[in-house]
């Protein structure tokens, strides 16, 4: 059965289904039963002829749907706001893979004309860095 709170809240839109459903109930009807579901469920029996638990599912059905389409609606404003959040992050990933491969580029270019600019100096910074790493490897795996 529904509740007050539940009836109250979704009033005018359980009023049009009503109306919709059993047309020979009024607003003046309805009017009278306004926030009281065992009201409600009267007077329309009364008007109608309908049972008590027919009235009851048809009300829960109604608002259920709408609560089905309030959740219905928020996974989709969920749903987009996630769509939106990872469009901003391919972008922004996108310009940053063009900078950094941009940069990288560059920085290649600088170390090959250094290289061919200062061939002994390179070659002496490139082996006194095999050695490092070479006493780092020896060194540190004899612990």
């Amino acid at each position: 059965m529904v509740n007050r709170q539940e009836l109250q809240g979704h009033w005018n839109e359980v009023k049009g289904r009503l109306k919709e459903h059993w047309g020979q109930l009024t607003e003046d009807d309805l009017q009278q039963a306004r926030g009281s579901a065992e009201q409600l469920v009267g007077v329309v029996q009364q008007k109608t002829g309908a049972t008590q638990n027919e009235i009851e599912k048809f009300l829960d059905s109604v608002l259920n749907r709408n609560f089905t389409d309030q959740a219905s609606e928020t996974v989709q404003q969920y749903s987009e706001a996630a769509q939106a959040a990872a469009a901003d992050a391919a972008a922004y990933a996108r310009q940053n893979y063009q900078r950094l491969a941009s940069q990288s580029g560059e920085y290649g270019a600088k170390l090959a004309d250094t290289v061919r600019t200062r061939p002994g100096e390179s070659l002496a910074i490139a082996f006194g860095l095999g050695i490092a790493a070479g006493a780092i490897l020896f060194f540190g795996n004899k612990k």
